[in-house]
């Protein structure tokens, strides 16, 4: 089993050195997408909220929107940790959709000033999306997706990590779906 805990003194740069390391200790023996990603989102979810920082401002909802393969420019809800959350996103709108039209990582100060925001869970002020574009095709497979409830939550340093985060996963994954 895994025991997964995080010093709550971390600074973000040490938190995201740890999750590095057990985010690989995730998909080392397991090459199953939803088996990863819902570990994945677990970890996240509770690991950010250990920290100090996200603990005046805690993240409501930490998961994944994966791409439909029926319809390849919507996104489908994934494996989560939070409320419950809208199940599809077209590519474009929102902030999901626009990190998956435009494979590149989202950082939202404050979500209400994000032209065509999708409101899922009103306690949510701001966000990161990061795509998950699989390294030799260019494929978009999905992205990562974390909401907190306090303005201004992420910042370079969480693009830095969950972009290195979200690597080991695509990598670490079959996408067979």
């Amino acid at each position: 089993m895994y025991d997964f805990i995080f010093n709550p003194n971390s600074t973000k740069e040490e938190f995201y050195e740890e999750l590095l390391v057990q985010i690989q200790a995730i998909v080392k023996d397991q090459r199953n997408w939803v088996t990863n990603l819902s570990n994945a989102s677990a970890l996240i979810f509770h690991g950010l909220n250990t920290l100090k920082f996200f603990q005046e401002k805690p993240v409501n909802w930490s998961g994944f929107y994966v791409r439909d393969e029926q319809d390849t420019k919507t996104l489908l809800l994934g494996p989560f940790q939070g409320k419950v959350a809208c199940t599809q996103i077209k590519f474009g709108r929102g902030v999901c959709g626009a990190a998956a039209a435009s494979k590149e990582t989202q950082v939202v100060r404050n979500v209400h000033e994000f032209p065509g925001h999708i409101v899922c869970d009103s306690n949510s002020l701001s966000e990161i999306v990061v795509p998950l574009v699989h390294d030799v095709t260019g494929e978009l497979l999905g992205v990562l997706d974390i909401d907190d409830t306090c303005l201004d939550a992420f910042d370079q340093r969480d693009k830095t990590g969950l972009e290195a985060v979200v690597k080991i996963l695509v990598a670490g994954c079959e996408w067979n779906r």
